[in-house]
C-alpha cells in the first residue's frame, strides 16, 4: 500500500508541474506532442486534441515534448509559429517558469486545505523552563499559558517565538495561570543555539519550551494567509538548504533519494490526511525550487540559456548548448545515484 501511495502522490506532483508547462505552452500557441508521466517505454497512452497523453514505465518524473524543444537533441530546430524555438526568449521563459510556479501553487492549495481542516501547532502553554533563564528568574512556570506579549495576541508557539526573536528590549508577557491573568516583564537574552541546519547561531530567547500540540481553526481569509506564509517559509528553507549543501555545511550524506521520499510519503499516508498534505506540499515546493536551479537540463538551466539570448541578442552556440546539457544530465544522474546510495546505507546502518 505504501508503494501505491508513493506512486499516486509522485504522479500528482509531476502532473501538476508538467501541466503548468503545458497550459502556458498551449496559451502561447506551441504544439505539445507528448505529455508524459514517467520516462521510458509507455504503458498507456491516449491521443487527444493534438497531444499524446501517456504513462511510462519509470514513474520518477515526467515531461512535455513540445515542437522545437527536445532535451535529447538540444540543437534541434523546427519551423512554424507553433514551434517552441520560434517563440521569443521571454515567451520561452514564461513556459519554463510555469512548471515550478504550478508546484508552488499546489503547495499553497494544500496548505490552504490544511488550514481549513485545522492546522496542528504547538500551544503557547509552557512545557519546560530552563534553569537560570530569564523566564525562571521572572517567575514563569510550567503550565503557564502566554496569551499576549505587549500588544500582540498569541495563539500559537510560533507567534510567541517570532515576538521574542525580533525583540530589542524587555517584553510585557500576559500570562494565564489558574484562570487568572497576570503581567510579567521579561528581557530576552541573546543566547547560543542551533538552527535547523545545526549551525551555531545567536538568538534572543527567554529559556522556555513548548508543551502540547493543539488544533488551530482558521477562517478562509486566515487560511489564505497561512497558505502563503507556509509556502514562502518552505521555499526559503529549501533554498537555504541547497545553499548550505553547496557550501559544505550540510554533508552530502544528508541527501535523500527515492527510497527516502517513498518512506516519508508512506508514513505520512498512514498517519493522517493532514500529515500527507503537509508532506505533499513540502515535496511540491522542493520540486519547484530544485527545478529553478541553473543546471542545464532543468528548467532553471533553460531559463539561463534564454536570459543569455535575451541579453546578448544571440543564442548560445550549438556546441556549448549540447555540452552544457550533457553536463547537466551528468550532475542530475550523480545526485540521484548519491541519494540512492545514501538510502541504501541508511537501510543497512
Amino acid at each position: 500500500m505504501g508503494i501505491i501511495n508513493f506512486l499516486i502522490v509522485l504522479s500528482i506532483l509531476v502532473f501538476i508541474h508538467e501541466l503548468g508547462h503545458f497550459l502556458v505552452a498551449r496559451y502561447l500557441g506551441v504544439t505539445v506532442h507528448v505529455f508524459s508521466i514517467g520516462f521510458g517505454k509507455k504503458i498507456f497512452s491516449k491521443h487527444w486534441k493534438g497531444t499524446t497523453w501517456q504513462f511510462a514505465i519509470i514513474p520518477l518524473g515526467g515531461y512535455v515534448k513540445m515542437k522545437g524543444q527536445d532535451d535529447s537533441d538540444p540543437s534541434k530546430l523546427e519551423s512554424g509559429d507553433d514551434s517552441y524555438n520560434n517563440k521569443t526568449p521571454l515567451q520561452r521563459i514564461a513556459i519554463l517558469l510555469a512548471g515550478p510556479f504550478a508546484n508552488f501553487l499546489l503547495a499553497a492549495f494544500l496548505y490552504f486545505c490544511i488550514a481549513l481542516m485545522g492546522s496542528r501547532e504547538y500551544s503557547p502553554e509552557i512545557g519546560h523552563v530552563e534553569p537560570n533563564s530569564p523566564a525562571l528568574k521572572a517567575g514563569l512556570l510550567v503550565g503557564d499559558k502566554i496569551v499576549r506579549i505587549n500588544q500582540t495576541d498569541i495563539q500559537t508557539w510560533n507567534d510567541l517565538s517570532k515576538v521574542i526573536k525580533n525583540s530589542q528590549t524587555a517584553l510585557k508577557f500576559y500570562v494565564k495561570r489558574d484562570n487568572k491573568l497576570q503581567a510579567i516583564i521579561i528581557n530576552p537574552k541573546l543566547s547560543n543555539t542551533q538552527n535547523m541546519f545545526r549551525e551555531k547561531v545567536k538568538k534572543r530567547m527567554i529559556g522556555i519550551g513548548p508543551g502540547k500540540v493543539i488544533t488551530v481553526q482558521h477562517t478562509v481569509p486566515s487560511s489564505v494567509e497561512y497558505a502563503i506564509e507556509k509556502t514562502a517559509q518552505s521555499s526559503q528553507m529549501i533554498f537555504l538548504g541547497v545553499k548550505k549543501l553547496i557550501q559544505g555545511i550540510i554533508p552530502s550524506s544528508e541527501i535523500g533519494g527515492v527510497i527516502t521520499i517513498g518512506k516519508v510519503i508512506s508514513d505520512a499516508s498512514q498517519s493522517s490526511i493532514i500529515a500527507l498534505f503537509s508532506i505533499m506540499a513540502l515535496i511540491s515546493v522542493n520540486l519547484g525550487v530544485l527545478n529553478l536551479l541553473p543546471i542545464p537540463a532543468l528548467d532553471g538551466g533553460h531559463i539561463m540559456f534564454n536570459l543569455y539570448e535575451l541579453i546578448t541578442r544571440k543564442k548560445p552556440s550549438d556546441k556549448a548548448f549540447i555540452y552544457l546539457t550533457i553536463a547537466g544530465w551528468v550532475i542530475l544522474g550523480s545526485l540521484m545515484l548519491l541519494g540512492l546510495y545514501n538510502d541504501i546505507m541508511r537501510f543497512f546502518s
